[in-house]
């Protein structure tokens, strides 16, 4: 049976594009893990992406995860599996434009070929400890970047 792990993510832009910071908070049982950094000339979508990528890759074996984000481009993207029709087209959108952060796209889809992930979306600024943390974490970086 795999180990069950919630991981919240947050990614901050100062200016977009401009300094940016991530943030993960990875949560089973009574344990909890942070995990920040940040990027010196970035994006705020690259930023949620590398939250999920680092969050993901902060696990030290295979586990049942749902991961929340406030970004509906993440969530949107993998619970809608925009990313099949993406590799299907040579990674080209539907306005037949090149898919932005492919990258971390490509990093995000091995990590759930490792792990057992559902995502989930969390209002952004609602009072939610999690979000808040990550929040804060993540605009930490930015300050740090």
């Amino acid at each position: 049976m795999l180990t069950q792990v919630q991981i919240y993510t947050d990614g901050a832009c100062s200016g977009n594009p401009g300094p940016g910071g991530w943030a993960a908070i990875l949560v089973s049982g009574i344990h909890e893990k942070e995990l920040s950094g940040g990027e010196p000339h970035t994006t705020n979508q690259r930023m949620e992406l590398q939250a999920a990528v680092e969050g993901l890759k902060g696990l030290n074996r295979a586990c049942q995860v749902i991961l929340y984000s406030d970004s509906a481009y993440l969530v949107n993207a993998m619970t809608k599996k925009w990313y099949l029709t993406w590799q299907k087209t040579g990674w080209v959108n539907s306005k037949r434009e090149p898919v932005k952060n492919k990258d971390l796209w490509e990093q995000l889809l091995q990590q759930i070929e490792i792990h057992d992930v559902q995502f989930g979306k969390v209002k952004g600024h609602s009072g939610h400890h999690y979000n808040e943390r990550c929040d804060a974490l993540a605009r930490a970086a930015v300050k740090k970047g």
